[in-house]
């Protein structure tokens, strides 16, 4: 994942090492808060205003500057990030839009946004609590009862990564066919509550993230650890939906475009929490290669 952010960035060299303007200019809008995973609605598209992008260093981190203005966030706070890595990524997307800014597909800066503004003002334990509680509704533990087919398919894909998240955290997690969901013990729930939190806020800004896009807890931990890769937990997220489209068939264009659209957003969140977990810096000669 790390390489595929570097070889997103071959225009890096040109990013680097700008020299700082002291004009600053807000690219952001006023912030519409819409739920904890997504506090920030952005604004559809906006004509290109900007030339080129650059990235400085600052006492607080990496900034970004579109021409000699630095960006800032809705609340108009200067838009700075914990690593290069995640500033390079995030410079890379708006160095990629062309005649039109089209914001939705911007996610990393949205998920920087949040965390900078945090417009609903979590704490960390909320925000580690609000993904732990998908485990009520979690799409591996609900299971349906027929037909048979499906519920043969749910069990060959669905139990092996139950199966690797319970060996993985020496936890219980079950499954149920009724409409009131799987009984998940306390200890399973303390369990996972001490393990996310050894990650930042940043980076739980990113796992809530995609925790919401996945509606599942257990595939966001297969993911994070490596275990799947976004094709995969995007496709396990969807098992009866794909299962109903090969049955029944799908309405032209529109089930491709909804699921490129889930893997853009699982990637830019999974992407997210590994660049905010990040403490090093890109050696600028791997930028020039």
């Amino acid at each position: 994942m790390w390489r595929s952010c570097l070889r997103l960035r071959h225009a890096g060299r040109r990013l680097l090492n700008r020299p700082r303007a002291a004009l600053t200019a807000s690219a952001g809008r006023e912030p519409n808060p819409l739920t904890p995973a997504r506090a920030y609605a952005p604004p559809t598209e906006r004509k290109r205003f900007y030339q080129n992008v650059s990235i400085t260093q600052g006492e607080g981190g990496f900034e970004i500057n579109l021409d000699h203005r630095k960006l800032k966030t809705p609340q108009a706070k200067l838009f700075t990030v914990p690593s290069e890595a995640l500033a390079i990524a995030v410079a890379t997307e708006w160095d990629s839009q062309q005649d039109t800014i089209k914001f939705y597909t911007m996610h990393l800066t949205t998920l920087c946004n949040t965390s900078l503004d945090n417009p609903t003002q979590r704490n960390k334990d909320q925000l580690i609590r609000a993904a732990v509680k998908f485990l009520d509704t979690d799409t591996l533990c609900y299971r349906v009862e027929e037909p048979a087919t499906l519920v043969e398919l749910q069990k060959n894909e669905w139990d092996p990564i139950i199966e690797w998240a319970e060996k993985r955290y020496d936890v219980e997690i079950n499954s149920s066919t009724n409409i009131m969901g799987p009984s998940i013990p306390a200890r399973t729930r303390e369990v996972l509550i001490s393990h996310l939190a050894s990650y930042n806020m940043w980076a739980l800004q990113g796992i809530e993230f995609v925790v919401t896009q996945l509606k599942s807890l257990v595939l966001t931990l297969a993911l994070m650890d490596l275990r799947l890769t976004v094709e995969q937990a995007v496709l396990l997220s969807r098992l009866e939906e794909e299962y109903q489209i090969q049955k029944w068939g799908n309405i032209e264009w529109a089930h491709d475009y909804e699921l490129q659209e889930l893997r853009a957003r699982t990637a830019a969140g999974t992407l997210f929490v590994h660049l905010c977990s990040e403490s090093t810096t890109v050696k600028h000669k791997l930028l020039q290669q």
